[in-house]
């Protein structure tokens, strides 16, 4: 049996574990590994990819800086938090404000003393990057349409990072790039329709409560027929092996999802939906494999 303090510590964990997303940490990381591999540098040996120093230090780096970025963020939410999500809010209580921001400051300076490993310009590319975060988390968010934007493109920066490491200016590589960020800005309306609540109570800015609901969903329909666009590139023009099923699969799930919004009108509706582009992310992330299905059997075998 464990005691008082044990189950307290527990929960502190549990609690800090809440507020770094620490699931989401672990998803961008497999990510970073699976996109160098298969599509930034394919024609390297595996082992010379998956033991490269300065890669594991760059997305160690760009770890420990999303971390502190999920902690700023929460810091900043706290109260909209409390309506939006009551039951996390709960949990990632646990933690202490000082604390959280103790923990913000130790992230950031050792994703910035790791990245001196690498190089100075990583040292300026991560500086940047947290510099962002804190401003988008501090400003950028409140703003509409502009705060969706920014909060995607900061999404997709830990992959930049190997994108400029490896040096490949492949178009395939723009094209994936522009699908997952397309993606990722839908997921962001979304979540403003589905934190409404909240946002409206701390005086947030955002697309839902400056246009309207119907305006949030024409513009999500838009911006899924442009994701349209990479989808059918990816499927029939590049080669992708057979991660053109995904991608055709998506296709098919676009036209689904955009049936759903059509009806959608409760905050439980669009949790669904954000529920679905978060497992199309997770489904793609694990779809990479697919590109070369022989090299996954050798490594099996």
């Amino acid at each position: 049996m464990l005691s008082r303090k044990d189950k307290l510590l527990l929960l502190k964990v549990l609690s800090l574990f809440s507020v770094v997303r620490g699931y989401n940490l672990l998803m961008i990381v497999i990510a970073q590994y699976l996109a160098s591999i298969y599509i930034l540098s394919p024609d390297l040996p595996l082992r010379q990819v998956v033991f490269d120093v300065n890669l594991f230090i760059i997305v160690i780096a760009s770890s420990l800086v999303i971390a502190g970025g999920y902690i700023i963020n929460n810091f900043y939410d706290a109260e909209k938090d409390l309506i939006n999500k009551p039951r996390k809010s709960m949990l990632d209580r646990l933690v202490s404000q000082r604390f959280k921001l103790s923990a913000y400051f130790i992230l950031n300076f050792l994703a910035v003393f790791a990245a001196s490993y690498v190089s100075f310009k990583a040292v300026l590319f991560f500086s940047a990057y947290i510099f962002g975060i804190w401003l988008y988390s501090h400003k950028l968010k409140k703003i509409p349409f502009l705060g969706n934007f920014v909060s995607a493109t900061l999404a997709i920066t830990p992959f930049f990072a190997v994108f400029v490491y490896y040096k490949n200016f492949e178009s395939v590589i723009f094209v994936h790039a522009m699908f997952l960020f397309l993606l990722i800005l839908v997921r962001e309306v979304i979540k403003d329709l589905e934190n409404i609540s909240g946002d409206v109570a701390q005086n947030y800015r955002t697309v839902p409560i400056i246009y309207g609901v119907g305006v949030s969903k024409i513009l999500i329909v838009i911006l899924l027929l442009f994701t349209l666009i990479p989808s059918l590139l990816l499927t029939f023009k590049f080669d992708v092996g057979y991660m053109n099923y995904y991608f055709a699969g998506c296709i098919g799930l676009f036209i689904v999802f955009t049936i759903i919004l059509a009806k959608s009108s409760t905050r439980k509706h669009f949790v669904w939906l954000h529920n679905i582009l978060k497992l199309i992310i997770v489904v793609g992330v694990f779809s990479i494999l697919l590109i070369d299905v022989d090299l996954v059997l050798n490594r099996i075998l």
